[in-house]
């Protein structure tokens, strides 16, 4: 039984060994550590925004190194004063923390943790005016 365990441990070894040293064990472990200095784990949590009052805990979870998605149209739908007042709250913070945070569209936004950063495109804005008219 233990040469079948050796011989499968082999297999899998050299089948890693493909990926250009990226995985060095079947136990998850990347970027070549030893799984001895690794960090904890990054987690990504979705949650709505019902109440103003809600900003404070999303500013505990991103301090706790979470990534938030947060959902923002069920404060939209009572007051979108109250919505603006969150994100500029939020904005601030992330500022303050050194992390990040954008919009997903228009009902979400993605609040980062400190050395997260949201990939943005740099695209060329034109020099051109835009036509108002069809």
């Amino acid at each position: 039984m233990d040469l079948i365990k050796q011989n499968n441990y082999e297999l899998e070894r050299r089948r890693l060994s493909g990926l250009g040293g990226l995985v060095q064990k079947s136990t998850g472990t990347i970027n070549g550590s030893d799984g001895k200095n690794d960090k904890a784990p990054v987690f990504l949590r979705a949650m709505g925004l019902h109440k103003l009052s809600e900003v404070e805990k999303i500013k505990r979870e991103v301090q706790s190194g979470k990534i938030l998605i947060i959902k923002i149209t069920p404060l939209a739908s009572k007051s979108i004063e109250d919505v603006k007042i969150a994100v500029n709250q939020l904005c601030n913070f992330v500022e303050s923390i050194k992390g990040d945070i954008a919009r997903l569209g228009e009902e979400r936004i993605v609040v980062c943790p400190t050395n997260v950063r949201v990939w943005r495109d740099k695209k060329q804005l034109s020099k051109d005016p835009i036509s108002t008219t069809p």
